[in-house]
Parts: C-alpha cells; sequence; structure tokens
C-alpha cells in the first residue's frame, strides 16, 4: 500500500489492484470481502455501504470519467471512548472504485495503530491471485 497525504493534510493509505490480480470481479464483490472481514472481528461494528457514486450521479455532481463504480463501507473499531474528541475521527472507512482495468482501495489513516494494520491487511488480501 502506499502512504501519502491528500490535499497536504489528509494522511491516506492506497491500493491499486489489477483485475488479474483479484478474484473479484466488482467493487460490490470487493464490498463483499471486505464486509467479511468486518463481521468476522470481535471488535468492529458493521454500519453501512455508501454508494458514492450512485449519490454523486443523482445530484448531478462531476464524476470522473475513469471511475465507472464507487463505494464506501463504514464502520467503527471503537474500542474505547476516552474523551469525546475521538467522534471526530469515528467511524472508519475504505473506499472502492472501479478504475475499468484495475481497483483503487483506500482508506484515510485512523489514529489507532491497531486500526490502520487490519485495515492494511484488509486491503492488501483483496490481491488474492498472482498477478
Amino acid at each position: 500500500m502506499k502512504q501519502s497525504l491528500l490535499m497536504e493534510k489528509y494522511p491516506i493509505f492506497e491500493l491499486q489492484i489489477a483485475k488479474s490480480e483479484t478474484s473479484c470481479a466488482s467493487v460490490d464483490d470487493i464490498i463483499a470481502v471486505l464486509k467479511t472481514k468486518i463481521d468476522a472481528h470481535p471488535k468492529v461494528a458493521d454500519i453501512a455501504v455508501f454508494d458514492h457514486y450512485a449519490h454523486t450521479q443523482s445530484i448531478d455532481g462531476t464524476i470522473a470519467d475513469s471511475v465507472k463504480a464507487a463505494k464506501n463501507i463504514v464502520f467503527c473499531f471503537g474500542v474505547a471512548l476516552p474523551n469525546p474528541h475521538v467522534l471526530a475521527v469515528r467511524p472508519r472507512s475504505i473506499g472502492v472504485a472501479d478504475m475499468g482495468d484495475h481497483f483503487h482501495v483506500g482508506f484515510m489513516e485512523p489514529p489507532m495503530e491497531v486500526a490502520t494494520t487490519e485495515m492494511e491487511s484488509w486491503c492488501k488480501a483483496l490481491a488474492d491471485k498472482p498477478g
């Protein structure tokens, strides 16, 4: 995974997966795999799937021609609530976009190392075929 700063302030992790490197054929397939990981984790709560592409299209928003589909799976690692400030960085989300010949998977870096490690592992596991 590649780690970078989006807009010079948001720490993000991103991974591009060629369609030949995964058994997933669609954004929905990838979301289903991630949901399985979320549901299997005893300290993670599944919240929702947001169809970002459909929403943006419904409000006549701008979508890059290269983006064929885009969804976010939303969940929470909330293992502690030490103060109200942590609410500003929860819940978590992994975004998945179909870019034609590959999938783009990304998330903003969580403030918990254990969440970062787990999310990175889930994303890397999507590339389950030799490329």
